[in-house]
């Protein structure tokens, strides 16, 4: 027998409420469909425009330590224990690991015994040739018989002294087992840990001095005259102030590849700087004087995004922006050249930061 289910009188109204909650809920989720829409980020944009060269021209630079050394295995054999990590500062002669030298080891001891084996061969071959040599004073042998004994000896003799030069190698061999810092300075980075198979030539760590530090920068072999004659050179410190390095070297080849010249600047004392940091070079004066009044691009300096190595502008293709990388030059007034990588005319995002967000739209797209 089927039992009726009655329902309060109540309940009715729980009915109308989960109705009205329904339709508020359809509500939101309409709503939230419409969200998107109305959370685009609308970015300012701005026109590439000529304007006049400053007196110079920036590059971006990389710091580099002064002295720095790749430290590499010797011997082959498995690293047994790396005795330090990056960061480290070590003293000159510090043992830095270990490699597994039971190979090493056993050379040494073949070594030993060939140098033994050498020894007794060349005390027979002197006996041999003093009992020879008496014999032909007496007339009992020949001239040859002598002669063939002298020879013997010098035979031994020589034997002798490639066996102890072949025990001189094990043993240098035998000291390589233990990879020692070739000057006082701190670990830049580990290339291998223990249990790695080490070989002659393979990296195990890079070291170098942080006493003394350099900027390194490519300059486009277009401007490699105008920076030879620069009349001062800034390189920008960690902190943001400028400073003048203590000498500068342009290294007097071109790369064929990149058409660049690199350049060194040596550093004074700067705090917070380490090797790998990026760094802006300033060339000022010289003949690049004469170019003042020339077209040149340039762009707020809110405009350019600089991530590491990478310069670069969001330059509006149609409804989006397009991240494209470019050149920059000097920075004056709040205005940043460009050396390449746009054309004038073209329209870049005014704010580059807001112009990397998720739903950014150029400010005329918007409307």
């Amino acid at each position: 027998m089927n039992t009726p289910i009655v329902f309060p009188l109540r309940s009715r109204f729980s009915w109308r409420a989960a109705a009205s909650a329904l339709t508020v809920s359809a509500g939101l989720i309409g709503s939230a469909h419409a969200a998107p829409a109305a959370s685009a980020v609308v970015v300012p944009v701005v026109t590439v425009q000529a304007g006049t060269t400053a007196l110079g021209f920036e590059l971006d630079g990389q710091i580099q330590a002064q002295r720095q050394a790749t430290v590499a295995a010797q011997i082959g054999g498995t690293v047994q224990a790396l005795l330090v990590k990056a960061g480290d500062a070590v003293r000159a002669g510090q043992a830095l690991a270990h490699i597994d030298g039971r190979s090493a080891s056993a050379d040494l001891s073949r070594g030993d015994a060939a140098v033994a084996q050498a020894q007794a061969q060349l005390d027979n071959a002197r006996l041999n040739a003093e009992r020879t040599r008496e014999l032909r004073a007496k007339g009992f042998v020949s001239q040859a018989a002598q002669d063939m004994a002298d020879t013997q000896l010098k035979a031994a003799q020589a034997g002798l002294r490639e066996a102890e030069a072949a025990r001189s190698q094990a043993a240098l061999a035998r000291g390589f087992t233990t990879v020692t810092a070739p000057f006082d300075g701190l670990v830049q980075t580990t290339l291998l840990e223990a249990g790695d198979l080490a070989g002659p030539g393979r990296p195990v760590l890079t070291l170098y001095a942080p006493g003394a530090l350099r900027a390194v920068v490519q300059v486009p072999a277009s401007r490699a005259a105008a920076a030879q004659t620069a009349t001062r050179l800034q390189v920008q410190a960690p902190d943001g102030g400028w400073v003048a390095p203590v000498r500068h070297t342009a290294l007097p080849t071109t790369d064929p590849v990149a058409q660049t010249v690199e350049w060194r600047l040596d550093l004074p004392a700067l705090s917070g700087a380490a090797p790998g940091q990026s760094v802006r070079v300033r060339f000022e004066g010289g003949p690049v004087a004469a170019n003042a009044g020339a077209a040149a691009l340039s762009v707020p300096a809110s405009a350019v995004l600089r991530r590491g190595e990478l310069t670069a502008v969001y330059v509006v293709q149609g409804s989006q922006f397009v991240l494209r990388a470019v050149r920059s030059g000097a920075s004056r007034g709040g205005a940043v050249e460009l050396l390449a990588g746009v054309k004038p005319g073209e329209r870049v995002a005014q704010d580059a930061v807001r112009a990397g967000l998720a739903g950014a739209v150029p400010a005329a797209a918007a409307q």
